[in-house]
């Protein structure tokens, strides 16, 4: 299945972001913790050009505690500062205005020197869609005045919010690129949630979590679904649709003669994934490779 998603609005973002470039200082780049290569969108590192940038990795209170020191290390290496939040708890908001005057010290400080009162910082807010940017912002700002969704495509306008820490922020739509090079990163970012449901396959993207789940959190999936033996072979097809259909029966998903629904057993699966059931959770090591 070939996953695509490029909205008009999202075009329109991109030209949006390019002319707002001469009015910020930094960019923020939001990325969702779980799988910080695949929401990375390729497309930012040409719209931003040479603006000073802090990744932050968001939902970090759902990803694997070990594969964000990982991360915060790879990109340290890739000369980026970065830093972990949960926008949804509010862990690590409040440093983000002190990560981001340290981005813009050299500057400030010149500033300063000659006898100006440095403004407040403009930060321009970068990601795709469903990575948590308006939950950020509002957390940031101390009032719901970004709208939030657990569904991607919230945002569709531009707007500058005053928060604490002599910070301002430009809210962008979230955008996706036209093409996925790479057809495993689509469905990484579908299993969370980063594509709308409506136009996928919802059994092939629960398929593909499945296999990863079963190869890397195995014993966690036994325990929580039941499963007295794993499959040996994760390319048999055959054995994952067993897989799912034992998660079916123990969620309830079935239909008349007792066969499982499989669309129901997907979605259940995907829901419970997504929500931190299966417990926290990394798709992708820094030295991912497809």
């Amino acid at each position: 299945m070939t996953i695509q998603w490029f909205p008009g609005h999202m075009t329109k973002a991109r030209r949006q972001i390019e002319n707002k470039l001469k009015l910020i200082d930094v960019a923020i780049e939001l990325l969702d913790a779980r799988l910080p290569l695949s929401s990375r969108n390729p497309m930012i590192d040409d719209i931003l050009r040479d603006k000073p940038r802090l990744i932050i990795l968001n939902k970090s209170d759902l990803a694997d505690p070990e594969m964000n020191r990982q991360w915060l290390a790879f990109f340290k290496r890739e000369g980026h500062a970065a830093h972990l939040v949960d926008a949804s708890t509010g862990n690590g908001v409040k440093e983000i205005p002190d990560q981001v005057k340290l981005l813009l010290k050299e500057k400030i400080d010149k500033q300063i020197a000659k006898g100006m009162n440095p403004r407040a910082m403009r930060a321009l807010i970068v990601g795709i869609p469903n990575v948590g940017k308006s939950t950020l912002i509002n957390r940031m700002a101390g009032r719901n005045i970004a709208a939030t969704g657990d569904r991607p495509g919230v945002t569709k306008g531009q707007q500058w919010i005053k928060t604490g820490g002599n910070l301002e922020l430009l809210d962008t739509p979230g955008i996706l690129w036209p093409k996925f090079e790479d057809q495993q990163v689509g469905y990484r970012l579908a299993i969370t949630g980063a594509i709308r449901e409506e136009i996928l396959n919802v059994e092939d993207i629960a398929f593909y979590a499945v296999k990863y789940l079963l190869r890397d959190y195995g014993d966690r999936f036994r325990e929580r679904y039941g499963i007295d033996k794993l499959p040996e072979d994760l390319e048999n097809p055959d054995e994952i649709v067993a897989v799912m259909e034992a998660v079916g029966r123990k969620r309830g998903c079935l239909v008349s003669g007792g066969r499982v629904d499989l669309e129901k057993a997907s979605r259940t699966l995907l829901h419970e994934l997504r929500a931190g059931k299966l417990g926290r959770f990394t798709l992708e090591a820094p030295d991912t490779k497809g």
